[in-house]
């Protein structure tokens, strides 16, 4: 069939993969007059609506919410699971097609998009083999025929709209010349394929709340009518998110068809639980509880309010052990789906050596992960910049840097003859115009002489509260009552040699929770700091060095 796609000029399908590919639009016909209509038609469709298990409901009965849909679809999800896929009988006057096959919203049942959502077979079967597939295709225990829908159709019109419906109508078969046409489906589907069927004459639908348009949108995978998927998909969009919402988006099923039609559907649904979840800190209880698909979408922003990225893996490893308590389970699934997300290279190199003895993560893929960060933190800044502008192209962003609230520093350290440490923190135009009035930001931590520091940036007022400046200050970490004395310099970029220039030395006797610097770094007010002409931002970033060194 596919040879005869590119060979006839005159193929239907040529319109139909143009439909496809723009979703339904005003320029599309609107053939709604002739939708049952026998003077515009060229076949019966007979629907033979199916009994179902007793508490099966139509669809959209009974179900107010997103919540409600979700439950009931996983109960008749889990009770078709037991019937058989495969029904298909011929009879000399008609065809009839079953539509009993199981939902796909477990991804298990339509991986290979060669295969035909239902059987067909060409021609009758004989002997054994007949009785044989009749006692398969037959054995259920749901099979009562509750009523019955007769609709004229026109086979141009649903063969355009359709790939299903063309190859029913066209693959050379002896039923292809019948017209009649006998559909089975189950009594939950009814309403939705009424409206799918309308919408394929029409371009619109009647149903507007989400559980209607979830059904109608996994009818039009079924029957791949991918128009009327990327029609409900910008209707569900408009709709409020909710966070229930976006996860059952998150879960449709995932053949290749689905992916592309509702693709701005499920982006707009990572957004949605990016932007809610952006501070994790203020949802922990309701994060902990989040399925593996909503983790994901989180983990997978650039803008987390989080500490570091460090904080990220303790609560990638925290969420996992409550989720997955067999560690086997738990290593696969960190391995597999999660580790993309924690983006190892900006993590401390105390941090990294947690990760190559920690029990969660196979060997050999904790030494890969480390190997990788470490080779990217001993880049030059330029290579660094090029990897994160390759990546920041492609799904997997472990080197982009997230706009965390303890900034990443990198550290030098020397033990001869002093010990000594020299820092560099860079910090974006924006992430300083954001300091404004009173803001600051905070460095992660390192470390000297056994113990933690780290640099904070602050806008605040000089020390005649005459005007706000740029404020840079060291502090040391709360530890215990131990202090020593430490030799610090203070030193930005600037132009017009791009040279690190002195701007402050001292010597300060530290305590644990104490801080020392400097309130107007470069002395001078803050709308000179932030100008465009600024002699401290080179390429949009503020360049800024801390020397320290304990003297004994």
């Amino acid at each position: 069939m596919r040879d005869q796609l590119n060979s006839d000029l005159f193929d239907p399908r040529t319109e139909m993969v143009s439909d496809f590919s723009r979703g339904a639009s005003s320029s599309d016909g609107d053939f709604a007059f002739a939708f049952n209509d026998s003077n515009f038609s060229d076949r019966l469709l007979r629907i033979e609506i199916m009994g179902g298990l007793p508490q099966c409901r139509p669809d959209g009965e009974g179900c107010t919410s997103i919540a409600d849909w979700a439950r009931d679809r996983k109960r008749r999800r889990e009770d078709i699971k037991k019937e058989t896929v495969l029904d298909l009988s011929l009879c000399p006057e008609e065809q009839i097609l079953n539509d009993n096959q199981p939902d796909m919203d477990d991804g298990g049942g339509c991986e290979n998009q060669d295969e035909e959502p239902m059987a067909m077979v060409e021609e009758m079967q004989s002997g054994d083999e007949d009785a044989n597939s009749n006692e398969s295709s037959w054995n259920m225990d749901c099979s009562t025929v509750l009523r019955v829908k007769t609709l004229h159709i026109s086979s141009p019109i649903l063969a355009a709209k359709s790939p299903f419906f063309y190859k029913l109508f066209s693959n050379g078969m002896r039923e292809s010349e019948q017209r009649h046409v006998t559909l089975r489906i189950n009594a939950s589907e009814e309403a939705a394929l009424m409206e799918l069927l309308n919408f394929m004459y029409s371009n619109n639908l009647s149903v507007t709340t989400a559980p209607e348009l979830l059904d109608v949108l996994m009818a039009a995978d079924k029957f791949e009518v991918a128009s009327c998927m990327r029609y409900c998909s910008r209707l569900l969009r408009n709709l409020p998110m909710t966070p229930e919402s976006a996860l059952l988006y998150l879960d449709l099923p995932s053949s290749v068809l689905m992916a592309e039609a509702v693709q701005p559907l499920t982006d707009a649904a990572k957004q949605y639980l990016a932007a809610r979840y952006k501070d994790i800190t203020k949802f922990q209880e309701e994060v902990m509880a989040l399925p593996l698909a909503g983790i994901e979408a989180i983990l997978s922003s650039d803008d987390m309010q989080i500490a570091s990225e460090d904080a990220v893996y303790d609560f990638v490893l925290k969420w996992a052990r409550a989720q997955y308590p067999k560690l086997e389970d738990r290593r696969e699934v960190l391995g597999s789906r999660l580790a993309r997300f924690i983006r190892f290279p900006y993590m401390t190199c105390r941090k990294l050596k947690k990760v190559l003895t920690s029990n969660d993560f196979d060997q050999e893929v904790s030494s890969k992960l480390v190997l990788e960060a470490l080779f990217f933190k001993a880049e030059a800044p330029h290579r660094q910049r090029s990897l994160a502008a390759e990546e920041s192209a492609s799904l997997n962003r472990r080197f982009i840097e997230r706009a965390y609230k303890y900034r990443p520093v990198k550290v030098v350290e020397f033990e001869l003859p002093h010990q000594q440490c020299v820092v560099y923190l860079d910090l974006k135009r924006e992430e300083c115009a954001n300091l404004f009035p009173s803001g600051r930001v905070y460095s992660q931590a390192f470390h000297l002489g056994g113990q933690g520091f780290f640099l904070s940036a602050h806008c605040n007022m000089d020390q005649q509260s005459s005007f706000h400046c740029f404020g840079l200050f060291l502090g040391m970490q709360e530890k215990g009552s131990v202090s020593f004395a430490v030799d610090y310099e203070f030193a930005a970029r600037s132009k017009p040699t791009e040279e690190f220039v002195s701007k402050y030395k001292g010597n300060y006797t530290f305590t644990g929770g104490k801080a020392v610097g400097y309130r107007n770094l470069f002395a001078i007010p803050w709308t000179s700091f932030m100008a465009e002409d600024s002699l401290y931002f080179i390429n949009g970033i503020l360049h800024l060095r801390a020397e320290l060194t304990i003297r004994h």
